[in-house]
C-alpha cells in the first residue's frame, strides 16, 4: 500500500519536547544535473511530477564536470509549461517561481583539501535551511558529488543534528574522494550511502510489456506534456539512477532506512549508529550490485504509479 509522505509521522527535533508532528519531509536536491550523464534530468523530471509530495526547499547544483545552475532552471521551465496541468491534481505542487528562488550553485569543483576550506551558495543554503528547521530535519538527496555537504558540516558542525542524508555513491564518490571521506571519518551524520542500490533503477525487476526501460518511456513519457518531452530528449531510455532517493519518500517508513520501501532497504555496518548501507547478501543482488533488488522488485509499482501522474500532462 502507497504510505504518502505528507501521513508519516516525524519526531521533532528540540532537546525539549518530544512533540510528534505531521508534515511532508523538507527536501534539498544536491545535484550533477547536465554533467557527463543525462541521467540527473531524468530524476530532476521524476522529482517535480512528485513535487506535492514533499517540501522542496533547494535545488543545488554541485558538480565537479559541466553542470550548473542553469541546468536545473532548464528542468523548471518545463514544470512551468505542465504547473498548471499537475495543480489541478493538487494544489501542493508549488510554483515555478518558487523553485527558481530555492535554486543555488554549489560548488564547482571538488576538494582539493582533505578539509573543505570554503563555502559555496550552495552549502551556505544548506546551513541556513538546516537552521531553520525547528520540528523535523532537513534531507539532503546527494545525486552528484557531495562537497556540498561537507563544506555545510564544516562550517556549521551543529546543523548534523538537523539533517539527513541520502547520497548516491559509486561514480559520484569518485569525483570527489575528499569530501566523501570527510564526512565518514570526521561526523556522526544521519546517512544512508547508496553505493549498488539504486542499480535496481534500471537493472532487473518486471520489465515485459510497457516495463522495459526503452517501452516505459515511449509509451508512459514521450508526449508526456513538457517535462515528459525533457525526459525523453535527453535520454530515451530509463536510467534515473538517482530516483531511488526520491522512491524512498513515496512508499515506507523514512525513518527506518532497514524497512522496505520502493528507494531500497539498507543495513548498519559498525561505523555507527546512523550510517545506512547497501546489504550485501546474495539473494538481494542483481548480478553483482548489491541491495538492487530491494529497488526492482517493486519496478512494477512504481512504475504504475509514476505513469499514472504523467498521466496528468497528455
Amino acid at each position: 500500500m502507497l504510505l504518502f509522505v505528507h501521513c508519516l509521522i516525524l519526531l521533532a527535533y528540540s532537546d525539549n519536547t518530544s512533540e510528534v508532528i505531521n508534515e511532508k519531509p523538507n527536501v534539498i536536491i544536491s545535484t550533477d544535473i547536465g554533467g557527463s550523464d543525462p541521467d540527473d534530468y531524468q530524476s530532476m523530471v521524476h522529482l517535480l511530477v512528485y513535487a506535492h509530495q514533499m517540501n522542496i526547499v533547494g535545488l543545488i547544483s554541485s558538480p565537479p564536470l559541466q553542470g550548473r545552475k542553469e541546468h536545473i532552471e532548464e528542468v523548471i521551465k518545463a514544470y512551468s509549461k505542465d504547473y498548471k496541468k499537475l495543480a489541478k491534481h493538487s494544489r501542493e505542487y508549488p510554483n515555478p517561481e518558487y523553485l527558481l528562488s530555492v535554486t543555488k550553485q554549489g560548488a564547482t569543483d571538488s576538494l582539493s583539501t582533505l578539509t573543505p576550506e570554503s563555502l559555496s551558495e550552495g552549502a551556505q543554503w544548506i546551513v541556513k535551511q538546516a537552521n531553520e528547521s525547528k520540528n523535523q530535519p532537513v534531507y539532503i538527496l546527494v545525486w552528484g558529488s557531495i562537497t556540498d555537504v561537507a563544506e555545510a558540516v564544516h562550517y556549521e558542525p551543529s546543523i548534523k543534528k538537523n539533517i539527513r542524508v541520502y547520497s548516491i555513491g559509486s561514480w559520484n564518490t569518485k569525483l570527489d574522494v575528499n569530501s566523501r571521506n570527510y564526512l565518514y571519518n570526521n561526523s556522526d551524520l544521519w546517512w544512508i550511502e547508496n553505493n549498488t542500490t539504486f542499480r535496481g533503477m534500471y537493472m532487473g525487476g518486471y520489465q515485459s510489456e510497457d516495463y522495459g526501460n526503452l517501452s516505459f518511456v515511449e509509451n508512459h513519457v514521450k508526449g508526456h506534456g513538457a517535462l515528459g518531452n525533457l525526459f525523453w530528449e535527453k535520454k530515451k531510455d530509463i536510467k534515473m539512477g538517482d530516483t531511488p532517493s526520491v522512491l524512498y519518500f513515496l512508499n515506507g517508513d523514512i525513518n527506518k532506512p532497514e524497512g522496505q520501501s520502493w528507494g531500497g532497504a539498507f543495513i548498519k555496518t559498525n561505523h555507527g549508529p546512523n550510517y545506512w548501507t547497501d546489504n550485501p547478501i546474495d539473494s538481494l543482488k542483481t548480478g553483482d550490485k548489491r541491495g538492487a533488488k530491494t529497488v526492482n522488485k517493486y519496478r512494477k509499482e512504481y512504475l504504475d504509479d509514476w505513469a499514472q501522474k504523467m498521466s496528468w500532462l497528455k
